[in-house]
């Protein structure tokens, strides 16, 4: 086991109020894609990724877990490709509620999609395997460790790590051979978003000292968010895509969702945002704004399970 080397900014070892937080509740909404297949991408994302097709008409499909939304693809036929050095997404994590229904879905896509698999880490808090969707999207499939294992650096930050994992030796362990296979999907929901960002300090300064998630690993080149004290909701990094400008319309990530326990905490963080000169929009149900790439962000109330 090794640990990677964190050397992290002093605005990210920097307590604050509870105030100036978003709740413990903050969980991530379904991310959408533009694509231009829609129906290969479904195809990929039931039959590969195993999420239920949870809502189809015209040009929008809805996939997810027992009505849980993870995924939102809309059909838009007039943008160019996504670039892989701009502003926009790195990868859309699928968190599987444990090892057994994580190895279904690596079983799923070895057999639907091999030729989309691009590598697998042991992260010590998560083991995760990692694809690239047909339009060129990352997409993680992963299970998280109990929390109480999870590794800590004297300074609080909490530790990475990023250690080989066989993807075989996995799926011997934790695939059954003799039990009858499930007829359902693997049950999962959104873990977590990774975005590609053009700074680190304009990141954390909007996402962590303007939205109010916590640092909870900083690497320098990538900084790992949440809300909570859960491993990430966020990650930001720079590795394709420093000094990234705003993004230009194109397809891929088209909206980040995030879902708030309750309408008070949706006029804290509006609040936060006017204080900070965020330009905002507030239907009385959802926020929007846009991050400082142009990546829109839309907060809600987190909505009651099976509703889509």
């Amino acid at each position: 086991m090794s640990l990677l080397t964190q050397r992290p900014d002093p605005r990210s070892l920097r307590r604050r109020p509870a105030d100036d937080l978003l709740s413990d509740g903050t969980t991530m909404g379904a991310v959408e894609l533009l694509v231009k297949d829609l129906d290969g991408m479904i195809a990929y994302y039931s039959t590969g990724v195993t999420l239920d097709v949870l809502q189809h008409s015209g040009d929008t499909a809805v996939l997810g877990h027992d009505g849980r939304m993870v995924v939102r693809l809309r059909r838009v036929t007039d943008l160019p490709s996504w670039r892989p050095n701009q502003a926009g997404l790195f990868h859309t994590a699928v968190l599987f509620d444990d090892d057994a229904a994580l190895a279904r879905a690596l079983a799923s896509m070895a057999r639907f999609a091999p030729g989309t698999f691009t590598g697998s880490a042991d992260h010590l808090y998560s083991q995760a395997f990692y694809f690239t969707d047909p339009e060129g999207n990352g997409v993680e499939l992963y299970a998280d460790r109990p929390r109480e294992t999870w590794q800590r650096e004297a300074n609080g930050l909490l530790s990475l790590a990023s250690n080989y994992l066989d993807p075989n030796e996995f799926l011997r362990t934790n695939l059954s051979r003799e039990a009858p296979q499930p007829t359902t999907a693997p049950a999962s929901t959104l873990g977590h978003v990774h975005l590609q960002v053009g700074d680190i300090p304009t990141g954390r300064e909007f996402y962590v000292d303007t939205l109010g998630f916590e640092v909870m690993s900083d690497a320098g080149s990538a900084l790992f968010i949440s809300a909570g004290g859960y491993h990430h909701h966020i990650a930001l990094n720079t590795w394709n895509s420093a000094g990234a400008g705003p993004r230009a319309a194109s397809l891929g990530l088209g909206q980040v969702n995030i879902d708030l326990p309750t309408g008070e905490d949706i006029a804290a963080l509006e609040e936060r945002l006017t204080d900070h000169r965020v330009a905002t929009r507030h239907d009385g149900a959802v926020l929007r704004f846009e991050d400082p790439w142009g990546t829109l962000i839309q907060v809600a109330q987190a909505p009651e399970p099976g509703v889509v």
